[in-house]
């Protein structure tokens, strides 16, 4: 079963992309953020409270957690649905945030002495070549400065959060690390909502229909996936199948919402996924 949670994981996040627009034009990007978050952390609460979990953890522990929540799903998702919202193209976004395995072989070595070696650079390159295919980058599109800022903190905040949880590593249960990562991302995003912007939601169906799948699936599915994963493989290694993501979003893209799937597509699904198998294997 732990064999095939990475293809769990890969499926089951790629699928958020096709619902993250319907909730950003049904309501301000913090406040739906914000709401999401405060119905994760009430979930992995009463999931914890039923499997008698220890709730109540060190201050250092419940902090390690929390501040890695504000990185994640503060900054990191944040920035992606802020930065969409104001009408940063989709695609562009995503090929700045696939960087991110890039960034984090670069620094997995002299900030977790991990050794990266050749064969993992190879793949997380080839990775990368066929996640652009994928994306494809239209250089006419006007690209907003304040969402190229957003998205390069939610770049550099997915990246660090990485190496930050696998560097503490603490043995705090799956559901708890996961409630205080939540509860650091409501807060953030509540914080800013005081400070920033105008919150409002619109309870549609289209909304609830979507914000649904991305608490079920994604946030105590995908999510927990990922942390087992992290805890349990190098930082490197891990983050190398994030390349699927685009080319897996692609598939999804043409078999629910009817969107073209080119050749070019098609051979960037076959680079992306021999790079994948590179820089994993042993």
């Amino acid at each position: 079963m732990v064999k095939i949670f990475p293809f769990i994981f890969i499926l089951l996040w790629s699928s958020a992309f096709i619902t993250t627009k319907p909730i950003i034009d049904n309501s301000d990007p913090f406040a739906a953020l914000a709401f999401r978050f405060a119905l994760v952390a009430l979930g992995f609460l009463i999931f914890s409270l039923y499997s008698k979990e220890k709730i109540l953890v060190s201050r250092k522990n419940f902090l390690e957690s929390f501040f890695s929540g504000v990185l994640f799903h503060g900054l990191y998702l944040g920035g992606v649905f802020y930065s969409i919202s104001i009408g940063m193209p989709t695609g562009i976004a995503a090929l700045i945030v696939t960087l991110q395995p890039v960034l984090t072989n670069a620094l997995s070595g002299p900030i977790l002495n991990e050794k990266v070696s050749i064969k993992q650079w190879v793949g997380v390159l080839l990775g990368f070549t066929g996640a652009a295919l994928v994306l494809g980058f239209d250089i006419g599109s006007k690209i907003p400065t304040a969402g190229l800022i957003a998205t390069i903190i939610a770049l550099l905040a997915i990246t660090f959060s990485t190496l930050w949880q696998k560097k503490l590593s603490n043995n705090l249960p799956l559901p708890v690390s996961n409630m205080n990562q939540a509860l650091g991302g409501c807060l953030f995003h509540l914080l800013i909502i005081i400070l920033i912007t105008d919150p409002y939601i619109d309870f549609s169906q289209t909304f609830i229909i979507a914000m649904s799948h991305q608490i079920l699936l994604v946030s105590f599915g995908a999510f927990t996936i990922l942390m087992y994963l992290i805890k349990n493989n190098s930082a490197s290694k891990t983050v190398s199948i994030f390349f699927l993501i685009p080319t897996t979003s692609a598939f999804m893209a043409w078999l629910f919402l009817d969107e073209n799937l080119t050749n070019l597509d098609l051979i960037g699904f076959l680079i992306t996924s021999i790079g994948v198998y590179i820089a994993t294997r042993d």
